[in-house]
């Protein structure tokens, strides 16, 4: 099966349970899993088994219907106390990607929008929501993908940080969707994977999905992002996005903001590719996205069979970093291309819906 039509989060209702492309495995196993708990879908999202941005939104979709379907609450009003307990329990899984809560909170809005039918059917209604949910995020990035590939030329030189492909949202991914619709066109695209320390999202993950698909991927250490440019070999930087400000700052993975810093020193046209549901207008800048730290654990010792640093050494590990929106080129998103100011594209955008 194509890696571009793998679904790394679906439903799978008869069994009530979740069924997710364990990430935290690839490249070298792939393994689907059954989660038919609450608990087990948030040590998910939180473990980073499930990831990306439009796929936790899917996940914790999903996942609020299967834990409010378990609800032995015979009418609304108890239904709804116990839909409230596992949204409210899934929204403390991770704090920076904005789909979570996006997804969460449209998921409440159905769920008040069913005021005084049966349980049964707000159930039901739940599932219908969350459906609605994953087949949007397909259209969605395939949009992106159209928007992005418009701003390309055949034959260019491509960089990318973290993951933000097929097993990152519901289908082609977002900063990956016109690269899988250019091969699609024979546009021969040649990218360059960063690793994404610490978790190497780019070299687990990326350089997995793209050889899969018969996309000519070189792998690079994050830190030859900077030669690789001098050397000419990148036309174009594309990244995904867990947040993007009013103002256009954009929260993404550790390590995306110095890949904007080098691209604007070489003059490389840096894009944002951000479902509208990850633009938040209700956050100003930057300065107001919570970063999420994780584990030092993850940077000293999670992929080596010996500890690589001295025995209690301090760590600081943000899973995410914020690039200035003066860095930014474009936010490519459902709708179309958002250039600068942001504060006056970005509104725009959601006007065209």
């Amino acid at each position: 099966m194509p890696v571009d039509v793998i679904q790394s989060v679906k439903l799978d209702d008869e069994k009530n349970a979740l069924i997710l492309l364990d990430q935290t495995l690839l490249p070298n196993e792939k393994v689907f899993l059954e989660l038919t708990k609450v608990e087990d879908i948030w040590d998910a999202i939180y473990e980073l088994k499930v990831r990306g941005a439009p796929a936790i939104g899917i996940a914790a979709a999903y996942g609020v219907y299967l834990g409010t379907k378990m609800s032995k609450a015979e009418n609304y009003d108890q239904l709804y106390e116990d839909f409230k307990k596992v949204k409210d329990y899934l929204a403390t899984s991770r704090p920076t990607a904005v789909n979570l809560f996006w997804a969460l909170d449209r998921m409440e809005a159905r769920f008040k929008k069913e005021a005084g039918k049966t349980a049964v059917e707000v159930k039901q209604a739940l599932k219908e929501e969350a459906d609605l949910i994953r087949a949007e995020d397909e259209k969605v990035c395939e949009a992106i993908g159209r928007y992005a590939l418009s701003l390309l030329k055949p034959g260019m030189g491509l960089l990318t940080h973290c993951n933000a492909g097929t097993i990152a949202t519901a289908k082609y991914g977002t900063a990956l969707a016109p690269i899988y619709l250019g091969q699609q066109q024979g546009y021969n695209f040649k990218v360059y994977a960063d690793e994404t320390r610490p978790l190497l999202q780019g070299a687990r993950l990326t350089a997995w999905e793209l050889q899969e698909a018969g996309v000519d991927v070189t792998l690079i250490c994050d830190n030859m992002a900077s030669i690789v440019m001098k050397e000419g070999k990148i036309q174009a930087v594309l990244v995904g996005c867990d947040r993007v400000a009013a103002n256009g700052d954009a929260a993404n993975k550790i390590g995306t903001s110095g890949v904007a810093i080098l691209a604007k020193h070489y003059n490389i046209p840096f894009y944002v590719c951000a479902p509208l549901s990850t633009v938040d207008l209700n956050c100003n800048t930057g300065a107001d996205i919570h970063i999420e730290l994780r584990p030092g654990k993850e940077i000293t010792k999670k992929w080596y069979e010996k500890p690589m640093a001295p025995e209690g050494v301090k760590t600081y590990n943000p899973a995410f970093d914020v690039t200035d929106n003066e860095l930014i080129t474009a936010i490519i998103t459902e709708n179309g291309i958002a250039y600068p100011p942001y504060t006056e594209s970005l509104p725009k955008m959601f006007k065209k819906e």
